[in-house]
């Protein structure tokens, strides 16, 4: 992956790309997904060193891994994403387990928090995927207050899903001049982003396996539920759809590590901790 400086989009490209991307996560149920990766916002959770009390912003928080695990360690959370439906399922879970979490529509390119709101903010596999990395790099630094920590996991290029994403690429083109969600995996461009908003940024390679019947059962669930492949898949006539279908396939097989019954692969991703200046 190259680590240049990132080439400036138009707004006007950027914004469109990004209601591309509400419509992309709004269709399927990340939920369903989304609820197996708990273990990652607990981990993360723990890495931040999460204190009872601090003021927590979770961004880009989906149906609420991080901050599910923030709230059940007794912080002030307020959950953040752009799609209004993934944080009705992170308020049903909240509920479920009585936490006091406060849920808020927000772009985490325009977060609307004062400087210095939270002692940490985290994010799970969510900022990633926000178009501008730069804008929402210097967002998270700006309301996060000095000496407070930044938490992110998010998937390296290398790993399972960086690479299932490459493939998603061969068969739908991404947008022109954005760059791939899996930058954020990669330890120089996260020094690039922060630069000198951190005071220490701490990287750990970790794995999160996998675990479906079959490559095929892992891409019945993904293009049902799974926006991203759920579009993807939409896109493309019958043809196409099944060349994507056998490329995937055999992806999974080429990574399985759980038999010839059973899947279960291993996709690596980054846990960041940013100690902010």
């Amino acid at each position: 992956m190259t680590t240049d400086t990132p080439t400036a989009v138009p707004a006007t490209d950027l914004e469109a790309l990004k209601k591309r991307q509400m419509a992309a996560w709004g269709s399927g149920d990340y939920a369903v997904i989304g609820t197996t990766l708990q273990l990652v916002g607990e981990q993360l959770a723990e890495a931040c060193d999460l204190r009872f009390d601090e003021r927590v912003l979770d961004v880009a928080a989906g149906n609420g891994n991080a901050t599910l695990a923030a709230a059940r360690r007794g912080c002030r959370v307020t959950s953040t994403d752009y799609v209004a439906g993934l944080l009705d399922r992170g308020a049903e879970r909240a509920r479920a387990e009585r936490l006091d979490v406060t849920f808020q529509v927000a772009d985490v390119e325009a977060l609307p928090f004062e400087a210095a709101s939270f002692d940490a903010v985290v994010s799970t596999f969510g900022v990633m995927f926000a178009p501008d990395h730069a804008k929402s790099a210097a967002e998270m630094a700006r309301v996060c207050r000095p000496g407070g920590r930044i938490g992110l996991a998010n998937w390296t290029p290398e790993g399972f899903v960086g690479q299932m994403f490459k493939v998603l690429g061969q068969h739908v083109a991404p947008p022109a001049g954005v760059q791939p969600p899996s930058r954020w995996g990669v330890k120089a461009h996260l020094e690039e982003l922060f630069g000198d908003t951190a005071a220490k940024i701490e990287v750990t390679s970790r794995n999160f396996n996998f675990r479906y019947r079959s490559a095929a059962h892992f891409i019945e669930v993904f293009r049902t539920w799974y926006g991203p492949v759920h579009k993807a898949f939409a896109a493309l006539p019958a043809e196409k759809a099944e060349a994507l279908d056998r490329d995937l396939t055999a992806l999974i097989e080429r990574l399985n590590i759980g038999g010839d019954k059973s899947m279960v692969v291993p996709s690596e991703y980054l846990e960041i901790v940013v100690t902010r200046r």
